[in-house]
């Protein structure tokens, strides 16, 4: 993919991120890996107001947050680049403040294994990041911290941030991690939830690295 190309899908991600309810405004940020760079939303920018040559251009390398580009990047470019920089297998980064990821995030409530789906992001629990002030470093060691062994985690008191090898996959771990948190949300007003057990996700894994979508063909 060129960059170019690149540019209008990870505004195409954003805006949708904003169509489906799961931020509001110019919240949330998104990112993906060209090459030795990385393509970030802007900072302060509506979803619905994006152009793509407003997204900015930082070296995954580089920790002085230099960037190419009109606009400068989101305030969270630091874990977007840490993630980018530690998971040689991600490609794009989602962050959204969706509505029951930030719920359980409030709440400081990690989302256990409620649903088979949990198997999707390579653990049994998904984890909560302590809470840091947005756009530092402490931040980002905490959400790296919190996605060893994971495609994700919440944010205490903030949303949620996934990873995926290109962006159909992340934007889809961002849909079902926002759909765990809302399933485990509900079924806590219900009454207990009863949890899978690590055998049982472990029996699904098996069979997820080729399940649900990979990547869109652009050709």
């Amino acid at each position: 993919m060129t960059e170019k190309e690149l540019r209008k899908e990870v505004v195409a991600a954003y805006q949708e991120l904003s169509i489906e309810g799961m931020n509001k405004g110019a919240s949330g940020n998104v990112s993906a890996r060209l090459g030795e760079h990385m393509l970030i939303t802007p900072s302060g920018i509506p979803s619905a107001l994006m152009e793509p040559d407003q997204v900015a251009k930082l070296r995954i390398d580089d920790d002085a947050g230099g960037y190419d580009g009109p606009c400068k990047p989101s305030s969270e470019w630091r874990f977007h680049r840490d993630i980018l920089r530690n998971r040689q297998d991600a490609g794009a980064v989602v962050h959204a403040h969706a509505p029951f990821s930030t719920i359980l995030s409030i709440l400081r409530k990690p989302i256990p294994a409620v649903h088979y789906m949990m198997a999707a992001f390579g653990t049994t629990e998904i984890k909560v990041a302590d809470y840091c002030c947005y756009g530092t470093p402490e931040l980002s060691e905490a959400v790296i911290k919190a996605m060893e062994g994971a495609n994700g985690c919440l944010m205490a008191n903030h949303g949620m941030v996934v990873a995926g090898p290109n962006m159909t996959r992340t934007m889809w771990l961002a849909g079902e991690i926002e759909l765990l948190a809302s399933q485990y949300y509900h079924s806590l007003l219900a009454g207990t939830p009863h949890i899978l057990s690590d055998a049982e996700i472990a029996e699904t894994a098996t069979s997820f690295e080729s399940y649900g979508p990979q990547e869109v063909d652009k050709h």
